[in-house]
Order: structure tokens, then sequence, then C-alpha cells
């Protein structure tokens, strides 16, 4: 069985991106520190403007829907939405 990847890219309102980044590393030090099926849950910012892109790997299908049932998730991921402009577009990727 294959480890899964995803790419997500997420794009911020203008003004709001230290409040972002602080709120995404809540989200980060939950996901380190709670889902042992996480190998990677990394935010890199682009060299666009307000982009992100969060690089994260996972040992397999269970610990990725694991992620997205965690209460952590739910509850710090809905925080980031008031930084958001638009939806995260995830980009599923499989590790070779």
């Amino acid at each position: 069985m294959s480890m899964i990847a995803a790419i997500a890219t997420l794009r911020t309102k203008e003004g709001t991106q230290a409040d972002f980044e602080a709120a995404f590393a809540k989200l980060s030090d939950a996901v380190h520190a709670n889902e042992p099926g996480n190998k990677l849950y990394q935010l890199t910012r682009s060299t666009e403007a307000g982009v992100y892109k969060v690089l994260e790997i996972y040992v397999d299908a269970d610990a990725v829907q694991a992620h997205r049932d965690s209460v952590h998730f739910k509850e710090l991921g809905a925080a980031l939405g008031a930084f958001m402009a638009g939806r995260a577009e995830v980009e599923r990727l499989e590790v070779v």
C-alpha cells in the first residue's frame, strides 16, 4: 500500500497573513501531536502574495480519514476560514 500525499493551495485575504500563519501553527502542532499516521504537515508560503501551500503525507487512506475526522482539524481548520479568500484547492498524490 502506497503512502498518500496532498498539496493544498490556500489563498488568504489581503492583510490577514500573520493571523493566518498563527492560526495554522496551532493546527500544525495538533496534527503533529495527535496523528501518528501523518508523516508531513508543512505550511509553505508561495512567492505569489497571500498564497500558501500545505504539503501533506500520510501512511495510508485511514490516516487521511483520521485527519479529516479529527476534532482539531474540524475546529482549528474552521478557524482558518476567517482568513481565507475562497476554498482550499487540494491535489491528491501517491508517494513513489
